[in-house]
């Protein structure tokens, strides 16, 4: 009994990652997270779920907090960003299902499924759906307009791969280019702030929002870029259907209020998480305002996880502020222009509000040592010298003015 509990406790340091510890610390939850969701799946099981999500909870933190992803290495201390949130996804989406008492209906299938249900592809399809594609749960949710071309699987695979490839080309150059502003602070692992208090305040935060800005649109190339990669691959191995892989950006720089850029433009893969996290108690407590502030506070929460992996001294305001900000401007602009932000002026509101708190955010993860990582696609990037070369010389302009 007791050699049996060992699975359940929580270790003080981090282990390599090798086969064995994968095994040992990551497979667990991920059984316990598709055992749920098949138990969610199915009528009178509430009972059995709910003596099930303690044990998958403290597994999930077991594997979060013990296994070293980047194998010693700092600069890959992404893949223990990536290991960190897909456990918190994985606690979270299980006690959502744990509460949940009645089963989860697949209200639509694509028109190559099966017309009879088949419980265990839906359980699949639950446990990878994070926008809820099809589910009764997603109502309200915002797919944007298909992109590549849907006359064939290989027609659409061949157009997100292009479309993929690109990104990643975009996200390597993009890693270089802000690296370059400060290699020896920000750029470097060890962390550093994007404000530079050798310039004056203008030029201080006219390089700092240049930053951010580049940020975002890296951030935005590789989000794209895992994403449509991994399109391709279950279009052509897993032989979905292209509807069933539908975009999860739709051009956020062209967002004319913030509400628009929040729920539409930008990706909704934790919309779910986030209303039932911080939206739903928030509205019990305050009311809609509560609800729309709770939400961007799970948001910043989730985001502040995401530094502990890599640098556990990281202060949990710096997540929390900006996002409840995000969510502060949704709130005053339909206060003041109801649901008729638009136009010109819709867009400059929209992308100032971004600017000013994107810079405190931006600046939280360069003090963690984010923008320090580094991948393979920074070396292979062919136009990283003439980039570093660029931003050095505008950096240096700036010092001198």
């Amino acid at each position: 009994m007791l050699p049996s509990l060992d699975v359940l406790r929580l270790p003080t340091t981090r282990v390599l990652l090798t086969t064995e510890t994968f095994t040992s610390r990551v497979l667990p939850p991920v059984a316990c997270y598709f055992v749920t969701a098949f138990l969610v799946l199915l009528p009178r099981t509430q009972p059995v779920r709910i003596a099930l999500w303690p044990i998958t909870a403290i597994l999930a933190l077991r594997a979060a907090t013990s296994l070293d992803m980047c194998m010693g290495q700092p600069k890959l201390a992404f893949f223990n960003i990536d290991l960190q949130l897909s456990m918190v996804c994985i606690a979270a989406r299980t006690f959502e299902w744990t509460v949940q008492t009645k089963p989860f209906l697949r209200a639509a299938r694509s028109s190559t499924d099966a017309p009879k249900r088949n419980i265990m592809l839906d359980t699949v399809d639950l446990a990878c759906n994070l926008r809820g594609c099809g589910w009764d749960w997603s109502q309200g949710l915002y797919i944007p307009p298909e992109t590549h071309s849907t006359s064939s699987r290989l027609a659409f695979a061949t157009s997100a791969l292009v479309s993929g490839l690109k990104h990643l080309f975009l996200c390597g150059a993009i890693h270089s280019a802000v690296q370059s502003f400060s290699p020896d602070t920000f750029g470097s692992v060890d962390g550093g702030t994007i404000f530079d208090d050798s310039l004056p305040p203008h030029l201080r935060y006219l390089r700092s929002s240049i930053i951010a800005t580049i940020c975002a649109f890296g951030i935005h190339s590789v989000l794209q870029a895992g994403y449509e990669l991994t399109v391709v691959m279950c279009v052509l191995l897993f032989r979905q259907h292209p509807e069933q892989c539908p975009p999860s950006f739709d051009s956020p720089w062209r967002a004319t209020s913030l509400r628009e850029f929040w729920s539409r433009r930008w990706h909704q893969w934790f919309r779910r998480i986030f209303i039932f996290l911080g939206g739903k108690p928030f509205s019990l407590l305050f009311g809609r305002i509560g609800g729309v502030i709770g939400t961007f506070l799970a948001s910043g929460f989730f985001h502040h996880l995401a530094l502990l992996a890599i640098d556990p001294s990281s202060e949990m305001w710096r997540m929390l502020l900006p996002f409840g900000m995000m969510g502060s401007g949704v709130v005053i602009e339909r206060a003041v222009a109801g649901n008729k932000t638009g136009g010109w002026v819709g867009w400059v509101w929209t992308m100032c509000w971004l600017v000013l708190w994107g810079n405190v955010m931006v600046d939280g993860w360069a003090r963690a040592g984010m923008l320090g990582g580094s991948s393979v696609l920074d070396s292979a990037t062919p136009v990283r010298q003439p980039i570093e070369r660029l931003v050095r010389t505008f950096d240096e302009y700036l010092h001198t003015r």
